[in-house]
């Protein structure tokens, strides 16, 4: 007897020496409900763990984040909302998901299952529930309404957008009952709870619809929304690990227990992304403008910026260094060019002076005989007045008029002096708007001797009302000059007056026209195809630029310059320049 009375005591020490394990759970029925679902949970680890106590605490949401926050518990079951807030702000670990068995489909997932009233016009999806009352146990409730919350905003439907969101609180069926009596359009339901109620007896099987129902796959229930995993059993950070890990192996032991029982752990990040999505939990600084909030809410976007700037101001900085690069030999070869182009003008200016020369070399013999006339003629005048004065006369009139002659004629000397002066003097070129018949009938005296010398007539035809061209004088000159010349060559001596060299003006199409027209040898193909070629002659004596000059500068006047073999023999040049009211092309 007294051994038995010892043995007893030993036993009750050891139970009052027993460690304690606190395990919180989230009371969202009420503490009596919350006992009676998770007694079975705690008297299996009572059996396979005896030498520790394990308590529970039901608790609501709020006594369930202090007593963590202060270090009171062991282990936690909660929901997976709650879970995911325990996680992030103190560093609870899941060691074991929630089953439910109570279908022929076991399933450690939960979602949620809109319902309304089975009428016609009924909501069917979610975007048809704006402006209707919802009926949710609780706005913070997770799968009561979180988990809808996020798959209407993702429909558009904002709860802002609803008229009113109508709290039941718990028990759940109670959303049935607002629906029955008219407080709201559509509530929210953990998903099988419909089912059980319509197993129960306790709903209609046509009662209710299904707002926005999705196929559910292997899933035994009707659902409205994604499916989240199910509660989870989840230690403390301070929790000892060996105790974690007793715990973890003895739950997954157990044997399921009014159709509740433990498997491995589910990930969790579905829930997290929910939160992220409604920005909520964890995740509210979402919510807030601020500089951390955007980064860590868009960090992928700002780390792909980040990397797309730094590629930009590579690509940048290589892109400057190739234009600086590009731009200082652009530079060099563009002084180059200018120094090319400098040579090449002074050539071109040299080379017209030497044609210009070689013109006036050309006309040496109708040059003096063009100031051979003036001349003569103030030599007549000075004789005559000589004599009259001899023979004692003193008529004022008479020696007034001779007078007034030789003053004519060296006029007439000087005005040929000064044009061969300009004809042959390096100077820029200056454009002004110029009369052509007005430029060829002055020119043409300069070469009429010349053509008289050898007979050969020299016909001038202008048209007398050409619209003026926009042309500098000596370079019109220079190039009439030569294409007489170049005619003179090609016509033989004594022709006929109506075969001599013909000049001619007109108004074309495509502007003012100077013909220069000869009755000579004509104009072979092999020869037309490359008149106007430098160095290329028919002369013996001939360098080849003449007709190449020409064209040079009537295509530098904006016109154009061409040969064409006439059917009865000889050749007309042709020189069209562009009125002076015209751009030159």
């Amino acid at each position: 007897m007294r051994l038995l009375i010892v043995l007893c005591c030993l036993l009750a020490a050891a139970v009052a020496h027993a460690d304690e394990v606190r395990i919180g759970v989230l009371a969202y029925q009420g503490s009596e409900r919350a006992a009676r679902d998770f007694e079975p949970t705690a008297a299996q680890l009572r059996r396979t763990l005896p030498e520790h106590r394990f308590t529970l605490q039901p608790l609501d949401a709020a006594g369930l984040a202090a007593a963590v926050g202060r270090g009171e518990l062991d282990f936690v079951v909660t929901n997976p909302g709650y879970y995911v807030e325990l996680e992030s702000a103190h560093g609870v670990t899941r060691l074991a998901t929630l089953e439910s068995r109570e279908h022929a489909v076991p399933t450690d997932s939960v979602g949620s299952t809109v319902v309304v009233p089975n009428r016609p016009g009924h909501a069917e999806g979610f975007e048809d529930l704006a402006g209707r009352r919802v009926a949710v146990v609780a706005a913070d409730a997770f799968g009561g309404w979180r988990v809808v919350w996020r798959e209407m905003a993702e429909a558009g439907v904002e709860p802002t957008r609803l008229a009113a969101l109508v709290e039941t609180g718990f028990p759940m069926e109670r959303v049935i009952d607002a629906l029955r009596t008219g407080r709201a359009d559509a509530g929210v339901l953990r998903t099988c709870l419909l089912e059980e109620l319509i197993a129960a007896g306790r709903v209609r099987a046509d009662e209710f619809a299904v707002v926005g129902e999705r196929p559910a796959g292997a899933f035994p229930c009707r659902l409205s929304s994604r499916l989240y995993p199910d509660w989870p059993f989840a230690r403390l950070a301070g929790t000892s690990p060996d105790l974690a890990k007793a715990v973890t192996a003895s739950l997954l032991t157990m044997a399921p227990v009014d159709g509740r029982a433990w498997t491995a752990p589910q990930d969790y990040s579905s829930v997290h992304a929910l939160f992220r999505t409604l920005k909520i939990g964890p995740y509210e600084y979402l919510s807030q403008t601020t500089l951390r909030g955007l980064v860590a809410g868009y960090w992928p976007w700002f780390a792909a910026a980040a990397l797309a700037l730094a590629w930009w101001l590579v690509h940048v900085a290589r892109v400057e260094s190739l234009v600086r690069r590009r731009t200082a030999e652009l530079t060099r070869e563009i002084q180059e060019r200018e120094k090319a182009e400098q040579a090449a003008r002074l050539h071109r200016e040299q080379r017209d002076q030497f044609s210009r020369l070689g013109i006036l070399g050309e006309m040496a013999s109708n040059i003096a005989h063009e100031l051979n006339q003036p001349l003569a003629a103030i030599t007549n005048y000075a004789e005559g007045m000589t004599r009259y004065i001899d023979a004692g006369r003193t008529d004022t009139a008479f020696l007034r008029d001779g007078a007034r002659g030789i003053a004519g004629q060296a006029e007439r000397a000087a005005v040929i002096i000064r044009r061969i002066r300009g004809f042959v003097r390096r100077r820029d070129a200056r454009r002004e708007p110029l009369d052509l018949d007005v430029v060829v009938g002055e020119t043409l005296p300069l070469f009429a001797h010349a053509a008289a010398r050898r007979a050969i007539p020299l016909v001038w035809r202008p048209h007398g009302a050409l619209p003026p061209v926009n042309a500098d004088r000596i370079e019109i000159e220079q190039v009439l000059l030569n294409l007489l010349q170049n005619a003179l060559d090609a016509t033989p001596d004594g022709v006929a007056h109506e075969r001599g060299i013909v000049v001619t003006t007109a108004q074309g199409v495509a502007g003012v026209e100077l013909a220069v027209r000869d009755h000579g040898s004509g104009l072979p193909p092999e020869v037309q195809a490359r008149l106007f070629d430098p160095f290329f002659t028919t002369k013996p004596q001939g360098l080849g630029l003449g007709l190449s000059i020409c064209r040079t500068i009537v295509e530098s006047h904006g016109g154009r310059l061409t040969a064409s073999a006439e059917a009865d023999g000889g050749a007309t040049m042709r020189v069209v320049l562009p009125p002076a009211t015209e751009e030159p092309r």
